[in-house]
């Protein structure tokens, strides 16, 4: 889901200075709204302890035991809700908090159920929908719009512009990401009919819902609550926190920086369609392309 291909886009970090006007539709009034001062510090604390208590989940599921970080995860997920319905306050914290709660949700989805009965051909599409399963869930119950939340599609010669930065970009990062990584191939020769398939499944439904939760639903409520910078950052940690099952410090700062390119295109673009397209190329060409061009094996 690295450095030197993402600087070598046209993105400067002056780019990054967020402003109103340049948020999604239903990001207008994020730096707005942002609280200041002391009165941002406990919700600060508040969204720190639930970022470092998905990090235990992630890190003990990874690397100790898989059984106490699906319940890390549980426990968390119950504690959420439950401040959830002794504050039913409608405001940015809240409305934060319960995008956050998606993520122990994704991670109770992708790893608790038994997804051993299903062919491995079907496995990613059906663990991704359960996660724009629960991203729709939430729309839904908090009247969110769809339209505001992806933007508009685009048409014409900014269609194509999106194909062309979306492709360059996300083959850049591909290459990085593979050069981290280096997955083995899925299969023993190269296939079109495969990389089709890839292609699909990486934009459909990896791509989508990824997208979805992390930058239109919890970026998007971070930057109403902290403002636009502090909203890209953390939603990016956070991001990359969900990486650790990979099991590679490298591959978490790829992901981070990633993150912020999604993020940072996700608010320029005004919707979810650039970011989706970036994301998902990337995992095609380091799934389905780099692993059969470059033989080079694993450290």
């Amino acid at each position: 889901m690295d450095e030197q291909c993402l600087l070598q886009s046209s993105i400067e970090y002056r780019d990054l200075n967020i402003e109103p006007g340049n948020l999604p539709e239903h990001d207008g009034e994020a730096l707005g709204q942002a609280q200041t001062g002391a009165s941002i510090l406990p919700a600060a604390l508040l969204i720190a302890g639930i970022m470092a208590a998905v990090a235990l989940s992630e890190y003990i599921f990874a690397y100790r035991n898989v059984g106490y970080g699906i319940l890390i995860a549980l426990v968390l997920a119950t504690l959420l809700y439950v401040f959830l319905a002794l504050r039913p306050a409608q405001d940015t914290l809240n409305a934060c908090i319960s995008s956050l709660v998606l993520v122990p949700m994704y991670i109770l989805f992708t790893s608790s159920l038994p997804w051993f009965f299903i062919l491995q051909d079907y496995l990613l599409p059906a663990v991704y929908s359960c996660i724009i399963f629960l991203c729709l869930w939430h729309i839904y119950q908090k009247n969110l719009s769809l339209g505001r939340l992806f933007g508009s599609f685009p048409s014409g010669g900014r269609l194509v512009r999106y194909l062309f930065l979306g492709t360059g970009l996300g083959v850049c990062t591909g290459l990085c990401e593979y050069l981290i990584l280096r997955p083995a191939p899925s299969y023993p020769n190269f296939s079109v009919g495969q990389l089709l398939l890839n292609l699909i499944y990486m934009i459909a439904f990896v791509a989508l819902g990824e997208e979805l939760l992390f930058r239109a639903l919890i970026q998007s409520d971070l930057s109403r609550l902290f403002g636009g910078r502090w909203g890209l950052v953390s939603a990016s940690i956070l991001f990359s926190i969900m990486h650790l099952t990979w099991r590679s410090v490298p591959e978490l700062f790829f992901v981070f920086i990633a993150g912020l390119l999604f993020g940072w295109l996700y608010v320029r673009s005004k919707g979810l369609y650039l970011p989706m397209l970036v994301h998902g190329i990337n995992n095609v060409v380091l799934m389905a392309v780099y692993p059969y061009l470059i033989h080079w094996k694993p450290f």
